[in-house]
C-alpha cells in the first residue's frame, strides 16, 4: 500500500518533458495563427486612419482656398512645413508635400511635413493651369468660373500603362477635365519601397518632375498608394457660396 502511495505522489509531481513539449507546440501553433490576423488588423487600422487624414486634408485645402482665394503651394523637405514658392510660383507643383505648418495640420515629422499612419510624408500636387491662377491670390476670380472649369493640367489615371507627362492613356482618365489638386499617401511600403510601376508613376522626382499625371486603383500586395483629389465642382461651389467666385 505504501509503495502504491509513493508511486501515486511521484506521478502527480508535474508534467513530463513530452507533455511540456506538446503544450509548447500547441501554443506556438495558436500564436502562429494569430500573428497574421493581428498584423492584418493593425494594417487595416492604419489604412483607415490615413484615409481619414486625407479627407481632412482635402477639407483643409478647400477651406484655405475659400479664405485666401488660392491654394497653398506644396512644401519641400527644406521649407519646414511651409509652402515653398519662388517669385510667386510653386517650387514643386507636382512633386511636393502637404504644407502642414501653413495649414496648421498635425502630426508632422522632424522636417515639419504632415505624415500618414506609417510616418511617411503625405504628398501634394497643385495645378499650374492658367498661369498659376490656382495658387495666386485673386487668380481664380480673374480667370472666371467658366474658364477654370475645363482643361486642368493634373490628371488622375487608372493605370500607368501608356501614361504621358500630362495625359492618361485613352480610356483610363478618371476625371475628364482634370483636377486642381491631388493628395496621396505612399502607403505602408513608402516611397523607398516602390515595386510597382503605378506607384513609381506617382513619385514625381528626377526625370518625371514635370509629370502631371497620377495613378490610383484598388490596393494590391504591390500597390498600396492612397490617392484622393479635390473635385473642381466642390471647390467652385464652395467658393461661389462664399462670394469668392465668379
Amino acid at each position: 500500500m505504501r509503495t502504491a502511495t509513493i508511486h501515486k505522489k511521484y506521478r502527480l509531481r508535474g508534467f513530463t518533458l513530452v507533455e511540456i513539449a506538446i503544450v509548447l507546440l500547441i501554443v506556438t501553433l495558436l500564436l502562429t495563427g494569430l500573428v497574421p490576423t493581428i498584423s492584418s488588423q493593425i494594417e487595416q487600422r492604419q489604412t483607415n486612419e490615413t484615409r481619414k487624414q486625407l479627407d481632412e486634408i482635402q477639407q483643409a485645402l478647400v477651406g484655405f482656398a475659400v479664405v485666401n482665394e488660392r491654394f497653398p503651394c506644396p512644401a519641400s523637405t527644406t521649407s519646414n512645413g511651409l509652402e515653398d514658392l519662388t517669385a510667386g510660383a510653386c517650387t514643386l507643383p507636382n512633386g511636393g508635400f502637404i504644407p502642414a505648418a501653413t495649414l496648421g495640420l498635425a502630426p508632422t515629422n522632424s522636417q515639419g511635413l504632415a505624415v500618414d499612419a506609417w510616418n511617411n510624408p503625405i504628398r501634394y500636387a497643385v495645378t499650374s493651369s492658367y498661369a498659376n491662377a490656382f495658387t495666386t491670390a485673386g487668380g481664380m476670380k480673374a480667370n472666371g468660373l467658366l474658364s477654370l472649369a475645363v482643361n486642368l493640367d493634373l490628371q488622375v489615371c487608372s493605370t500607368s500603362t501608356g501614361i504621358g507627362s500630362s495625359n492618361c492613356a485613352p480610356g483610363t482618365t478618371l476625371v475628364s477635365n482634370g483636377v486642381p489638386a491631388v493628395i496621396f499617401s505612399t502607403g505602408k511600403n513608402g516611397a523607398n519601397g516602390l515595386t510597382n510601376l503605378d506607384e513609381t508613376a506617382n513619385i514625381h522626382t528626377g526625370a518625371s518632375a514635370s509629370y502631371k499625371t497620377f495613378v490610383t486603383h484598388d490596393m494590391s500586395p504591390t500597390f498600396d498608394d492612397l490617392v484622393v483629389w479635390i473635385s473642381p465642382n466642390i471647390l467652385f461651389n464652395r467658393m461661389v457660396a462664399a462670394g469668392k467666385l465668379p
